[in-house]
């Protein structure tokens, strides 16, 4: 807590207004502004761009410096040494667990990955052309239907096993909802595989065969899941935040995240990379596009390239460029044409100085959208791999904010309609 005030001067009132100045443990300070409203003011910004909606302890980005942490830790040091479970208890909990707490919390989420067989026959309600997202939100909110059990949101123990349920039942889902699209059964989960080995053993494997799960792709499912575990407040995550002050349960709120990742803004950024891997078409044309993208009059963009955070190099990017190298020579792709062009694109962007410049470097979602492309996932699953990854991140800050005290969310408006008026007669 800081003893700054920041004085606010509006002209024609007399005497000014003083706002308390909050000080977080890192960036920028907060000017507290919910007295205004006392004083007949709110404030106005647009996408709350400005706006701290909350207090928290749990991720903080810096956008200029490209540093992301995750409880103080850095994410470059998280996919190095960690892996998405124990990233998925330290988000949880505010600590890396010993080896006894991370057996525990592995063994938790292995007991829970199984859904209720009676939710396999929701998935007929669907078009088999449905898309896999519109699948999973309407899924995991269903998911309250099921496991009413532990469902108050006001003892800790029902948030954990709630937390559990939805971090070890996402990839089954996820899953599910691909079986679904390409008319094959679903695959129950093996509770001797790996988190991210088991997601693509139920991708992948079917009843005629034994699952044979690379250990290299196995691995990058795992770090693609940590780098995308949590992001700070970011519209999903706030929109889990929202919901959950109103005090609805957890998987509510959780599929009321998914939509919100579901917009192309958002969390459809990997897939149009490949769409835009697949316009290009040919490395012939990469000069081509590379000149449209520098005409400010040519709707073309370059996806995959800067970050609307950072302004630096995404932090997230320097891990998976590695991963992606080391996916693409286990699958012997090194010279597939569409991946040809994709490094001849990132060898410019970090090479040209319209790029270096305006610090368009490649990022995460550019390597993720190659690495998930080559594994085999269709672009239509992609934001539904954003889906299970995130996961975490919004359990963790939803459990944040009902831990504490909390208000019902209730953003204002500038109001430039019409004044009262009297219905004609």
């Amino acid at each position: 807590m800081s003893n700054k005030t920041a004085i606010l001067s509006i002209d024609g009132i007399k005497d000014s207004i003083e706002l308390p100045v909050l000080e977080g443990n890192i960036g920028p300070n907060v000017i507290d502004v919910g007295g205004l409203t006392a004083k007949g003011y709110f404030t106005y910004d647009p996408g709350f761009m400005s706006t701290a909606s909350c207090e928290s302890k749990i991720t903080f980005i810096d956008g200029d410096e490209g540093v992301l942490l995750h409880r103080g830790y850095p994410i470059e040091q998280l996919a190095e040494k960690s892996d998405y479970l124990e990233t998925c208890y330290l988000l949880l909990n505010g600590e890396l667990p010993d080896v006894t707490e991370k057996a525990r919390f592995e063994n938790d989420i292995r007991y829970h990955t199984m859904v209720h067989e009676q939710l396999c026959q929701f998935f007929k309600g669907f078009p088999m052309n449905a898309h896999p997202m519109a699948i999973m939100v309407g899924v995991v909110g269903a998911l309250s239907a099921f496991y009413h059990d532990s469902l108050d949101i006001t003892k800790e123990e029902d948030r954990r096993i709630s937390a559990h349920r939805l971090i070890a039942k996402m990839p089954t889902i996820a899953a599910m909802c691909y079986k679904h699209a390409i008319g094959q059964p679903f695959m129950y989960p093996r509770n001797d595989f790996g988190f991210a080995e088991n997601f693509l053993h139920m991708m992948f494997s079917t009843p005629c065969e034994a699952p044979n799960v690379s250990p290299v792709l196995a691995k990058a499912m795992d770090t693609i899941f940590l780098l995308h575990a949590d992001h700070e407040q970011n519209a999903s995550t706030s929109t889990v935040r929202l919901a959950g002050s109103t005090g609805a349960n957890p998987f509510a709120c959780i599929s009321a995240g998914i939509a919100a990742l579901w917009g192309p803004a958002h969390g459809g950024a990997n897939e149009a990379v490949l769409n835009m891997l697949y316009e290009i078409k040919d490395e012939s044309r990469i000069d081509e596009y590379i000149k449209r993208a520098k005409d400010k009059n040519d709707p073309f963009r370059l996806m995959g390239f800067g970050h609307r955070v950072y302004k630096n190099f995404d932090p997230r990017a320097k891990v998976m460029r590695k991963i992606c190298d080391e996916v693409l020579a286990d699958l012997g792709l090194d010279n597939d044409p569409l991946f040809k062009i994709a490094r001849r694109l990132e060898k410019i962007a970090l090479e040209d100085e319209y790029f270096i410049e305006r610090k368009l470097y490649p990022n995460v979602d550019f390597y993720s959208g190659i690495i998930l492309k080559a594994i085999g996932i269709p672009t239509s699953m992609f934001t539904v791999i954003f889906a299970v990854g995130r996961t975490p991140g919004w359990i963790s800050h939803w459990n944040e904010m009902i831990s504490n005290s909390y208000k019902i969310g209730r953003p204002r408006q500038l109001y430039r309609g019409h004044a009262k008026r009297n219905y004609p007669h």
